[in-house]
């Protein structure tokens, strides 16, 4: 773990990021908050290409709480089958969208207490959503931000919430709406598990990891 980098160093780095991607997105594909909901959902243990090539068809046909129940069950689990735990994960779909249908007037709650109180989704997912759908600075913490926290010194912290926490704390304002695209796209493209893309790295100067690649 790298010690925590300073404020200039910090303010540095996002300034790059932001210079080299002013406007990041999410890779996962939905049409509205509770198909995102859905994608972050299925994302678990599975990779955003996979659930994605599932949900195409997925959400042209239920994109919304009460079509996913019309839809029903089976159908559902037949067009996520390609997905990793998609049996449990089925289950918590129809789970989340019937409490939606019933406590919500079908609408997704703007709230981390609301989303995290749905099955299926955790502080991640609904971090995620906060910070998509409603333009809040919620910092989704997941193994790429993890390890791009701790290797640079961005945001180190022995687990997900004290990496969230640092993110929230050490990184400046202005690049808190952006904060989790940069570095899960970044951790996930260039400063990989085991072999970092060093040489295409565009913070490369400013990063106190060691083990760096040619």
């Amino acid at each position: 773990m790298a010690k925590q980098l300073d404020y200039h160093t910090i303010h540095a780095i996002f300034t790059r990021f932001r210079d080299s991607e002013p406007e990041p997105k999410g890779e996962l594909e939905h049409v509205n908050a509770y198909t995102l909901v859905v994608a972050v959902a299925l994302s678990a243990q599975a990779t955003d290409v996979g659930v994605n090539k599932a949900t195409r068809a997925l959400f042209k046909t239920a994109d919304t709480p009460q079509k996913m129940l019309d839809l029903g069950a089976d159908a559902l689990t037949d067009h996520i089958k390609t997905i990793g735990l998609f049996r449990q994960k089925a289950k918590n779909v129809m789970k989340l969208s019937q409490i939606l249908v019933d406590d919500y007037g079908g609408k997704v709650p703007s709230s981390r207490a609301a989303l995290e109180s749905l099955p299926g989704v955790g502080r991640k997912t609904a971090n995620v959503v906060l910070s998509m759908w409603f333009k809040q600075p919620a910092q989704a913490v997941d193994t790429h931000i993890f390890r791009l926290g701790n290797r640079t010194g961005i945001a180190p912290g022995k687990d997900v919430v004290a990496v969230e926490r640092a993110i929230e704390d050490q990184i400046p304002a202005e690049f808190q709406q952006h904060a989790h695209h940069w570095m899960i796209l970044h951790g996930r493209y260039i400063c990989k598990a085991r072999k970092p893309v060093c040489a295409n790295c565009i913070i490369q100067d400013l990063c106190p990891y060691e083990e760096k690649t040619k």
